[in-house]
């Protein structure tokens, strides 16, 4: 029976977030049931790539992200794959016409295997745009459920909405991506030091990315829009931090949201969405 293999594949994609995301993880369940199984699949798909080109070092990492792009185009053509991520993933991208998304996302994982800095705007929107604006894009498709006019209302603040949180990310893990991957994504740095001038920089711009992503939350279908709108709580809470912290503090340790505040943030937002005022 496929569609017990199709189901089990569907849980696999959600131990996958629930492993790697406490905090998407939560958002997840705060979607209507309907739509939980998409964003599952969405999520375990473009987790198990970045974890091929961030986290598997002992290993062959192009061969490996090879062989996982070979199998997903595979996928699409066999409408099935043994990999129950892909499985469940393919069935997804079929039905809500991801492709051209999903070819994004793949050339900016690429570029994470070489590619150790960004020196110019350009470089740095199009990593951007395939590793994070992408994912916003393709969560969209399954909320609008594929109505294209809702679709191209919302797209733009997707991906503000896509860039913030990868932007913030970025400014969270500058240390462990300096030290440990070697990559300086920020093109304000000139060299692996965050100056006060370049920090002040990063975080106007992504405070723009947001006020222009909050425009979209707030006209997304219910089905979406808490989850979402927790989401960008949580993530403008981090930011917040960031902007508190001294240079030396987000060059030297990972800023956190410590899990009674993610609480907080969660019963905040879930009594503002039962007052209707997101």
């Amino acid at each position: 029976m496929k569609a017990l293999f199709d189901s089990s594949s569907v849980n696999c994609s959600k131990l996958i977030t629930t492993t790697y995301s406490t905090s998407f993880s939560i958002g997840i369940k705060l979607f209507a049931p309907s739509i939980r199984p998409a964003i599952y699949a969405i999520y375990g798909f473009v987790r198990y790539a970045d974890e091929i080109v961030d986290t598997f070092h002992d290993y062959n990492q192009e061969e490996l992200l090879n062989e996982f792009e070979e199998e997903y185009r595979k996928s699409l053509i066999r409408k099935i794959s043994l990999n129950p991520i892909i499985n469940s993933f393919q069935e997804v991208v079929l039905k809500y016409d991801l492709q051209e998304y999903v070819d994004a996302f793949l050339t900016s994982m690429r570029f994470d295997l070489n590619k150790t800095e960004y020196s110019t705007r350009e470089e740095y929107n199009e990593y951007i745009y395939g590793s994070a604006d992408v994912v916003g894009l393709m969560c969209l498709r399954v909320f609008v459920n594929n109505d294209n006019e809702r679709f191209n209302h919302l797209k733009e603040s997707a991906q503000y909405l896509g860039s913030a949180f990868q932007k913030v990310n970025f400014l969270r893990d500058f240390k462990d991506d300096i030290n440990e991957l070697g990559r300086s994504y920020f093109p304000e740095l000139n060299t692996n030091t965050l100056t006060h001038t370049a920090k002040d920089r990063i975080l106007k711009d992504i405070e723009n990315d947001f006020s222009e992503a909050y425009k979209g939350i707030v006209q997304l279908p219910l089905e979406s829009r808490l989850g979402v709108f927790v989401a960008y709580k949580y993530y403008s809470k981090l930011l917040n931090k960031l902007k508190k912290a001294d240079t030396s503090s987000i060059m030297n340790s990972r800023i956190r949201i410590s899990n009674p505040l993610k609480f907080l943030i969660l019963t905040k937002a879930y009594i503002r969405f039962k007052f209707n005022i997101i």
